[in-house]
């Protein structure tokens, strides 16, 4: 049972850090990184600031002092000249505890000075380590965009990625449509020209009668250029245009005897002229 809910366990840790890592953009945790170690080079310099205001303190504080010390002396001094040893003693006394506590404030002084002297330190170092960070985080993030816009651009000319995908699917499914329309075409196109199908409308024609029917056409074009001949050939003689003989739709026009048809109509319109 242990082993199956460690496997479990391994499995979704393992997912996880895939889903994350696939949610996790590069540029986002650099500047989060950056972010944070403002926050902690702004902590050191509040602790210098910090520091240094106890140490402004207690300067303060053995100033004070040493102006009550110097004020004790003076009156000892005083108090002897007026033949008041008592006082003088007194004053002397509370000089030396003065004195004490003077000794105290400068061993606190020195301490708190060591104390922002190496916050200071840090504080520096700190400055220069985020400054290098933050020169160095902009290099990989702008790599990291280059990175990403050349992998773009290669997965479009490639068409790997998804937005390309999709339409070369939609190119590869209109063009199997065409080939299958194509086919269907064709398909009924040989049915029709067997005659395994029938057209409802008579307006198919298969091969053989459209071949008939471009013959048909042809000699009826080769019989009105005839006819067209000979009619200007009988306005040019001056004679009534004889009509040329029509042949059957379907058969070929002879130019042979149509240009000897036309040569013996000119022929008679001469001989009809009156002679002089």
């Amino acid at each position: 049972m242990a082993g199956l809910f460690g496997r479990l366990k391994t499995i979704f840790n393992a997912k996880a850090e895939k889903a994350l890592d696939k949610m996790e953009d590069p540029r986002e945790t650099l500047d989060y990184s950056y972010q944070r170690q403002l926050e902690l080079l702004q902590k050191v310099r509040r602790g210098v600031a910090d520091v240094a205001t106890s140490r402004k303190r207690v300067e303060l504080q053995a100033n004070q002092l040493d102006a009550e010390m110097k004020k004790l002396a003076l009156s000892a001094q005083r108090a002897l000249e007026a033949n008041r040893e008592d006082l003088a003693r007194e004053a002397l006394t509370r000089k030396s505890g003065l004195q004490s506590q003077l000794d105290d404030l400068m061993t606190q002084h020195a301490q708190l000075q060591g104390e922002e002297e190496k916050l200071v330190r840090a504080s520096t170092r700190l400055q220069a380590k985020v400054d290098a960070f933050r020169t160095r985080k902009e290099t990989i993030k702008a790599t990291y965009s280059a990175a990403e816009a050349q992998t773009r651009i290669n997965e479009a000319f490639t068409g790997i990625s998804e937005e390309m995908g999709d339409v070369g699917l939609a190119i590869q499914r209109a063009e199997d449509k065409t080939q299958q329309m194509q086919a269907r075409a064709g398909a009924i196109d040989e049915l029709l020209a067997s005659g395994a199908l029938e057209d409802p409308t008579n307006t198919y024609k298969d091969d053989i009668t459209r071949e008939l029917d471009s013959l048909a056409s042809d000699a009826s074009v080769e019989n009105e250029l005839a006819a067209l001949k000979a009619s200007m050939g009988a306005l040019t003689t001056g004679a009534a245009p004889q009509a040329a003989p029509q042949l059957p739709a379907g058969e070929p026009v002879d130019a042979e005897a149509s240009e000897v048809t036309a040569t013996e109509g000119e022929a008679t319109a001469t001989d009809q002229r009156p002679q002089g």
